[in-house]
């Protein structure tokens, strides 16, 4: 990384470190919810736009590290660090598990599988007694916003470094050869299988520390809101907006659509639940490779770049 980009990067962490200590509690709140976010599509990131395998079972790993650390706080008395390291190990388990049989899949064969994943889940938890059946697990209170933001903040650094990292790696290489034709990739000789679980659990930690933070600060889980569909639909339009396969792409995208959507839901609320359906026809319209794939080209192209993505992606 560049001298000059990365002491950017090192100054705006360190401003969003300190930042909580001057805002509202609202605010603050905002910012967990944003950067978690930011955290999730991040991780879809690895999979979804290196690999190109669009996951709808994100939601998944996120519920199991909610119950994993639930579970092991609240059944188990254990500290929260402990709950998180075992929602994580569950998620990487169940992510290689699940990755064998389901990463056989392609195209929309994959996206269905792992949406009909997400809602056996939920079925399977609400009739698990140590998981509170339907009425769910609530988790000991804590009153610390400032610590939970700074947890979250932590992660998505970590979540970033570890995205960085695999776009410089043979092991990112790798992914993005089978982004573009797996079938030449594997005759090349990288073992497929292999990249496309490597990437999947490591989808699955990431998303699994998130959820485990959020079911903490929340102190409340249920199987409904843990396994939500929605959050998978959200996170993939955040993540495609800001640039999947870009390593700054999906966090912009969520700060940007997160601030957005905030502002006209405490203004206008029937204009914000319209709001992520015409970001989806705007994204794949105008620039199906993401904000950042636009800045890019903007240079060279000018405004041409959003007629040119509509010729090049027409059917």
């Amino acid at each position: 990384m560049k001298a000059l980009p990365f002491l950017a990067i090192v100054v705006v962490t360190g401003l969003l470190a300190i930042v909580p200590f001057t805002l509202s509690a609202v605010m603050i709140q905002f910012g967990i919810t944003t950067l978690l976010l930011a955290t999730l599509a991040q991780g879809w990131n690895i999979l979804g736009g290196f690999t190109g395998y669009a996951s709808f079972g994100n939601s998944v790993f996120y519920g199991l590290g909610t119950y994993g650390t639930a579970v092991a706080m609240v059944q188990w008395h254990l500290p929260f660090a402990v709950g998180l390291a075992i929602g994580a190990t569950v998620a990487v388990v169940f992510a290689v598990l699940l990755g064998i049989p389901v990463l056989r899949l392609r195209g929309h064969y994959f996206a269905i599988a792992t949406l009909a994943i997400s809602q056996a889940m939920a079925a399977v938890i609400s009739n698990l007694d140590i998981a509170g059946r339907n009425s769910g697990l609530i988790l000991p209170l804590i009153r610390g916003d400032v610590m939970f933001y700074e947890l979250a903040l932590g992660l998505i650094v970590l979540a970033t470094a570890c995205v960085y990292w695999i776009s410089r790696s043979r092991f990112g290489l790798g992914l993005i050869a089978i982004r573009e034709n797996e079938d030449a990739a594997a005759v090349m000789g990288i073992n497929t299988t292999r990249y496309k679980i490597g990437a999947f659990a490591l989808a699955g930690v990431f998303s699994a520390l998130a959820g485990g933070i959020h079911a903490y600060w929340i102190t409340f889980i249920d199987p409904h809101s843990a396994f939500d569909l929605l959050l998978d639909v959200k996170l993939i339009i955040m993540a495609v907006f800001g640039g999947p396969g870009t390593v700054f792409g999906p966090i912009i995208g969520t700060f940007l659509l997160s601030g957005i959507s905030e502002v006209l839901s405490s203004k206008v609320s029937g204009v914000a639940s319209l709001f992520f359906g015409l970001v989806i026809v705007v994204a794949v319209t105008l620039m199906p490779r993401g904000l950042m794939n636009v800045i890019g080209k903007f240079r060279r192209r000018g405004w041409r770049v959003f007629s040119d993505n509509i010729r090049d992606n027409r059917v």
